[in-house]
């Protein structure tokens, strides 16, 4: 089942291609603008959400974990072992925290694109919006961010039906891909407060130059 979904899902990813490559966004239909403020509004709804998510790299590579998100402000990717990695925001940026090496650096923000999900009332309208592509089960709106570092693109990918949001993926200025799939997601789901912190005593150190 996941299979079958994630291809379903990278199908509608790539109808967005051609849009980017405009000099301008074009103008939304009624029925799209409709479709948005309802994503917008549902999203907004769901307080917590958690569940696992499977990422894959522009070579291939596959890495599992699990995830949780409190709106607002607060998220935690944690990937399954053999690593000791973990993506954590309190509400004051994101941080990479090695649980084994007891380490924490800062990672840029344009490297997380759920940060637009983690306002108290989310409104994509707001957002650099360049593409929407529609399939039968699936829409996926392409944000834009002009960065230091060049143009990075993310690709969200939502349910039509439920407006869920199921998969994101982060184009980077070098073309590289970063696809995240979510599944096995509970919704409202009460979280301890432990799992959103960063120990003050995990030792500072620098991004890797690829980060």
């Amino acid at each position: 089942m996941l299979r079958r979904t994630f291809i379903a899902l990278a199908a509608v990813a790539t109808l967005t291609a051609p849009a980017l490559a405009q000099a301008e966004p074009r103008t939304l239909t009624d029925a799209e603008r409709q479709l948005i403020n309802e994503i917008n509004a549902h999203n907004s709804g769901v307080k917590t959400m958690v569940g696992r998510f499977l990422q894959i790299d522009t070579q291939g590579s596959r890495i599992e974990g699990t995830f949780f998100i409190e709106r607002p402000g607060k998220v935690l990717f944690r990937y399954n072992p053999p690593s000791y990695e973990q993506i954590v925001s309190v509400g004051r940026g994101f941080y990479v925290v090695d649980r084994k090496e007891k380490t924490q650096y800062a990672y840029p923000q344009d490297k997380v694109p759920l940060r637009q999900f983690l306002d108290e009332n989310i409104d994509l309208f707001k957002a650099n919006l360049v593409a929407i592509a529609q399939s039968d089960d699936y829409v996926s709106l392409t944000l834009q961010d002009d960065t230091p570092r060049g143009v990075v693109r993310v690709a969200l990918v939502f349910d039509t039906e439920s407006k869920d949001l199921k998969q994101w993926t982060l184009t980077e200025p070098s073309g590289n891909e970063l696809t995240f799939s979510l599944y096995d997601v509970e919704y409202g789901v009460e979280i301890p407060r432990a799992y959103f912190y960063i120990d003050p005593t995990f030792r500072a150190v620098n991004a890797p130059a690829d980060s």
